[in-house]
Formats: C-alpha cells, sequence, structure tokens
C-alpha cells in the first residue's frame, strides 16, 4: 500500500503542481506544526490530520496557491502572513530588497516610503535589516494594509513604520504623506490589463486585482509615482522599482522625463531586468 506522504505527491503530480514532493511536506508540516524537513515517507499520521490535510489538499488540486491555503510565505529571512487581500510574495522581489540594501548601508538613519506596501515584506525587511531606519507604507487596499500591520507587529519593526491608506493617484497624495525620504521603493502593479486573463490562475484568480492591473499600457503606477517623485524624495534620494519582463528601458524612460537620473539596472537569479534604480540629483 503506497503511504500517504507518496499519496499527496501523486496526487499534486497529476494535477500540474511543481515542486509536489516540497509542496506534499510544506502541507504535512503545517497541519503536524513542524518543519518541512521532519516530513518523510512513510511517516505515521492520524485518521484526524489525514482529514484535515485532505480539506487543504483539495483546495491545492483546485490551483489555490500554497501560501495562501496555510496563510504564510516565506520572503528574505522571514515568514510573512498572506492571504487573498495581498499579493504573494515573489523571490524576483529579495533582488530590490537586496539593492536597497547596498544603497543603504552607509547611510544614517534612513527614512523609507514604500508605495504598495501590500503584506509589508519589502518595508518590513529592510526594517529589520536596518535598525535604526523609519519609514511609511502605503497602500490603497485597508485590509492589505491590516495583513502588514500583523506582520510588523510579528518581526516587531512597528514601532518604526508608520501605515497609511492612501491612493497614490490622488491628487493630494504628496499633502497625506507630508514627508520626504532617502528612498522609495515600490512593486507597483504593472501587467497590461489586457493581459491579466491570461495569467496563471494562481495568479489572477487569487492575488489582488488592483496589485496586478497596470492599466491599459502596463505603466499607468510608474508614470504617477514618477510624477511625485521627486517631491517625495530628498536631494540625492534613491528610488527602486520593480518592474516586469521587457519593461525596464520604458519605466527608466518615464523617470528620466521628470528629472531623475539612472543609476543601476539589476537582473533577478534568471537573468532578467527586474529592478530599476533611480536617483534624485542634487541641485548645482
Amino acid at each position: 500500500m503506497t503511504d500517504y506522504f507518496t499519496q499527496i505527491v501523486q496526487k499534486l503530480v497529476q494535477a500540474g503542481i511543481e515542486n509536489p514532493r516540497l509542496e506534499a511536506r510544506i502541507l504535512l508540516a503545517h497541519i503536524l506544526h513542524c518543519e518541512p524537513d521532519e516530513i518523510f515517507t512513510g511517516i505515521n499520521i492520524s485518521p484526524e490530520n489525514m482529514q484535515r490535510t485532505e480539506v487543504l489538499l483539495q483546495q491545492r488540486l483546485a490551483h489555490k496557491p500554497l501560501d495562501k491555503i496555510i496563510g504564510k510565505r516565506a520572503f528574505y529571512k522571514a515568514e510573512f502572513k498572506v492571504n487573498e487581500q495581498v499579493l504573494s510574495p515573489r523571490p524576483d522581489t529579495e533582488i530590490l530588497v537586496e539593492a536597497a540594501l547596498e544603497y543603504l548601508q552607509n547611510k544614517a538613519k534612513p527614512h523609507i516610503l514604500d508605495l504598495g506596501t501590500g503584506s509589508g515584506c519589502i518595508i518590513e525587511t529592510l526594517l529589520q535589516e536596518i535598525p535604526d531606519a523609519k519609514a511609511i507604507a502605503v497602500d490603497i487596499s485597508a485590509a492589505a494594509l491590516q495583513v502588514a500591520k500583523e506582520n510588523a507587529a510579528r518581526l516587531k519593526v512597528s514601532e518604526r513604520l508608520r501605515f497609511i491608506n492612501a491612493d497614490w493617484f490622488s491628487t493630494d497624495f504628496v499633502q497625506q504623506i507630508n514627508a520626504t525620504f532617502d528612498m522609495v521603493v515600490s512593486n507597483p502593479p504593472y501587467i497590461p490589463t489586457a493581459q491579466i486573463a491570461d495569467l496563471d490562475v494562481e495568479v489572477k484568480d487569487y492575488d489582488p486585482l488592483f496589485a496586478l492591473d497596470g492599466g491599459t499600457s502596463g505603466f499607468d503606477s510608474y508614470r504617477r509615482i514618477a510624477d511625485i517623485a521627486p517631491q517625495l524624495l530628498k536631494e540625492s534620494g534613491y528610488i527602486l522599482l520593480e518592474a516586469g519582463i521587457n519593461q525596464v528601458e520604458a519605466i527608466r524612460n518615464i523617470f528620466i522625463q521628470s528629472g531623475l537620473k539612472h543609476v543601476k539596472t539589476v537582473r533577478d537569479l534568471a537573468g532578467i531586468e527586474r529592478c530599476v534604480i533611480m536617483q534624485k540629483e542634487l541641485h548645482k
């Protein structure tokens, strides 16, 4: 008789799930309150836990993302609470975090703004890594901010992080923020509206639409952020933006037109240009 762990793996394979053995371990570890590396072929599972596993497994077989099922996702060095109100943190976004840390490493008490914070994974990771930093996290969704607040409390960075529920397309957005920053970070929505229907079901059905939809061209949010960035940045301040595939050149040009200087473009582990770094130049 095939053991239960192997049965789960086989079902995940049949459903076309990538990394079925890893996902089976994560799922069972969640049920059994242990680490995934403690799950192995032949492990004994009670009928009660088997029943609980089946409920979650059926959701995964229907292609609900695993992190949205178990309610958490690993990002950088921590785990973040996630649900369907926030974009699932992606490994690609760690590239932006690493770049931000590089540019902030010699900056005393940096003040950082996160536009479209979602789960808080970017800004809260930066605050964990830079103990004297302070920040503001902005999101249009009050529900997303609630998730970010819970993550901030668990990661013990709440005292250095202020949350603002606001829309950067609002005419008074800069006045609502009422501060300037050494760095702005953002992973804005960048999928062209017409392409959303073609996205993987795990993205289009379970990530919030407002975190995906970048307007007709995909660049609506970049254009708006470029308009307001000079008012939000201190002299010599940096803005770091995540980009979709083949979007970097257009994004760079949008921000150059707003008077910012292109500093660097960073590639992800697959070699794709993923993070655009711009800077507000000193007035001479």
